[in-house]
């Protein structure tokens, strides 16, 4: 019986590690000094690699790159991704829109809600692309989100070169977009609350000026415009009394039939593309910061995600 028990304390040793446990011989040297069949070798082998990844070996320095990659994928992008997207669907449910999807067609300048949409589309895939791939070791989502912020840091980069390159043509599309969302206003409460908060902002009205509201059919000048609003302007092209704490949103009615100089008096004549020209200049340093820091971020996710595929295939190689 002591023979057995010497035996068996030799053998039967348990090592308890954070990540798992293995039995074998107690001795350091190896359980097939000199000669072993085919199957002692796979064991040998089974035990180096479990060895490894538990006790300090490759495998370990995935641990903080995985948890770091999983905070900057789940908390930066899917969280936000999943608040864009339940914003824009609460939108489009306070509209009718999911009730009637043929609507989706109907509004003839831009819906913001297709911003919160892609955004929030874009930020899921690859929030959730990341944090599989990170959480099951998976080199194809890894690499799927790796490529796929490339080409979104790669789209951004072009838009910025063409928008430099092309200004003239940038400012005629954007001209465009402004006067083809003038013709909407009244059509979307979004597309609406956005064109006032724009022209709030930058103070202005209008794509080049206040004129450009005869494209709208309540506020041209046009005789058979019956509408109250006829040769006016929304209350976010007019000037803001400090002294008014009610917004006075009748301020526009008829503004555009007083001259030019009484104008000026009552609303912003400047239009929004000038005014966002001068604005762009005037914080130029503040959004190339932005834009820089952007960068940067997705610059960190690529190569992140790209050091935790080499690590992983790394290890997948050892066994």
């Amino acid at each position: 019986m002591k023979g057995l028990d010497s035996v068996g304390s030799q053998y039967l040793f348990l090592s308890l590690t954070p990540l798992s446990f293995s039995l074998g011989p107690t001795s350091t040297q190896s359980p097939c000094p000199h000669s072993c069949s085919g199957t002692q070798v796979e064991r040998s082998r089974a035990g180096k690699v479990g060895t490894a990844v538990s006790l300090g070996g490759p495998g370990l320095k995935l641990l903080p790159k995985a948890v770091c990659f999983l905070n900057f994928s789940l908390l930066g992008c899917v969280f936000l991704g999943i608040a864009f997207l339940g914003i824009g669907l609460w939108a489009w449910n306070e509209k009718g829109v999911l009730s009637n999807i043929s609507s989706i067609t109907d509004l003839g300048g831009f819906d913001p809600v297709w911003l919160f949409l892609v955004v929030g589309g874009v930020m899921f895939i690859l929030g959730f692309a990341g944090c599989i791939g990170a959480l099951r070791e998976n080199t194809f989502l890894l690499k799927f989100f790796s490529v796929f912020l490339g080409i979104i840091f790669f789209l951004e980069l072009t838009a910025g070169v063409l928008a430099f390159v092309f200004k003239d043509w940038i400012k005629d599309q954007l001209y465009f977009f402004i006067n083809n969302n003038i013709r909407a206003y009244r059509d979307d409460i979004d597309l609406q609350n956005l064109i006032d908060f724009t022209q709030e902002y930058w103070q202005c009205c209008g794509a080049f000026g206040a004129d450009d509201w005869n494209l709208n059919i309540y506020f041209n000048c046009t005789d058979s415009n019956a509408s109250r609003e006829r040769c006016g302007v929304p209350f976010s092209c007019c000037t803001k009394d400090p002294a008014e704490d009610v917004i006075n949103t009748q301020c526009g009615y008829d503004a555009r039939q007083k001259p030019e100089v009484d104008q000026q008096i009552v609303i912003y004549t400047k239009g929004c593309v000038p005014q966002f020209e001068k604005w762009l200049q005037d914080n130029l340093t503040i959004v190339a910061g932005i834009f820089i820091g952007i960068a940067l971020l997705q610059i960190f996710g690529i190569c992140l995600a790209q050091n935790l595929v080499s690590d992983i295939e790394a290890v997948r190689a050892s066994w």
